[in-house]
């Protein structure tokens, strides 16, 4: 739960950032002049990117969500085995172990969206965030029946 607050807390400051700066690029057009009308789209570029980043996040935020959900629903999401230190962070050992587990899991059946979703969780709990999430969206291509990304 606290993952969706700072989710939509992060997402409510960057659309309100967008709106002051796309403000300001409206108000740089208004001016009138070649420079000022130049700087003013150049300026309204960035809500756009903006907006298509928060609206490309989310997608894969809530069709990885509804992966989890229905894994879930099957009893096959993975079991938290991770050794923890006195500090509460995931020791790094010990996701390499279970990393290991998992790639080799997904090695025997690499056209099973579960295998990969399991693998992503693992490349996230050995904090591997770009692994995680190219291996979160194949298991989300492989779920819709879409040939994965190269």
């Amino acid at each position: 739960m606290r993952a969706k607050i700072s989710y939509f807390v992060t997402a409510a400051v960057l659309v309100v950032y967008l709106v002051l700066v796309g403000s300001r690029g409206v108000l740089l057009i208004e001016q009138g002049t070649l420079l000022t009308v130049t700087f003013g789209v150049a300026v309204l570029i960035l809500p756009v990117i903006g907006l298509w980043f928060l609206w490309q996040n989310t997608r894969f935020v809530r069709k990885a969500n509804a992966l989890a959900a229905e894994l879930d629903a099957e009893g096959g999401l993975p079991v938290d085995e991770l050794l923890r230190t006195p500090g509460g962070r995931i020791d790094r050992d010990s996701a390499d172990a279970v990393f290991a587990e998992r790639r080799a899991e997904t090695e025997d059946s690499p056209d099973d969206w579960r295998c990969w979703f399991r693998l992503a969780v693992a490349y996230h709990d050995a904090r591997d965030t770009p692994r995680a999430r190219k291996a979160m969206q194949r298991a989300i291509a492989l779920h819709a029946g879409r040939p994965p990304a190269a």
